[in-house]
Formats: C-alpha cells, sequence, structure tokens
C-alpha cells in the first residue's frame, strides 16, 4: 500500500509497470503485475542487478517445469515475484529505464550545479 503522505516523481514508465521515486521516504516504487513495492534506494538497485542476472536463455532452454518461471524475493519487502520469460524481459526493461533515467537526472544535476559555482 502506497503512503497517502508520499510525494511521487515518475522516473520511468511503460504500458506494463513504472517505477516513482518518493521523496518524502527517499526510496523507490516499483508498480509492476497490479502490485507496488518500495525499495529503499540500495536494495532498489540490488533488486535490478538480481532481476538482470536471470538467465533467459537457460529459461527457455530447460525442459523441466521449474525453469518456466523465477521465483524472486527482494531483500526488505513483503513482495514475491514469480516471473515468467515475457515477465523477466518486462522487468528488465522497466529497471533498465529507471536507472538510466535515475543516472541521467544526477549528471544533469551536476552539470547544473557546476555551472552555478562557475557563474560566481
Amino acid at each position: 500500500m502506497i503512503c497517502p503522505l508520499a510525494n511521487f516523481e515518475e522516473i520511468f514508465q511503460t504500458e506494463k509497470g513504472a517505477v516513482y521515486q518518493c521523496s518524502r521516504k527517499n526510496c523507490y516504487w516499483l508498480d509492476f503485475k497490479g502490485s507496488t513495492t518500495a525499495f529503499k534506494v540500495r536494495d532498489f538497485f540490488t533488486f535490478k542487478k538480481r532481476i538482470d542476472s536471470i538467465n533467459i536463455e537457460k529459461m527457455l532452454t530447460d525442459p523441466s517445469r521449474s525453469a518456466d518461471f523465477e521465483i524472486i524475493m527482494p531483500f526488505r519487502t513483503d513482495s514475491i515475484f514469480v516471473l515468467s520469460v515475457d515477465e523477466v524481459l518486462t522487468l528488465k526493461e522497466i529497471l533498465a529505464g529507471a536507472k538510466f533515467m535515475i543516472e541521467l537526472n544526477s549528471e544533469i544535476k551536476a552539470c547544473l550545479n557546476s555551472k552555478a559555482v562557475l557563474a560566481f
């Protein structure tokens, strides 16, 4: 459940999910598969690394039933993600887009701060 007093800013969104930043709680919210999950900043990037490490080729070529889905239980959350190959790819896209936008925002702020210092 999302805190009603939170101040959210959209970081990245697709038709299948989104990542928001809460400046009040200093965390990220992932909206995916009809549910939301809050992550502390460090945990968000750890979760992204875990999703990026999923071997899609193995999921597609392994004939065992257990290879059809990946079960992820992110650290310090109450969420459990049961992901098919399509959902893993979708989640990778959402997380990669969010990371890119976070890094881009940091670079823009750094450039603006350096220009402000040079102006004085």
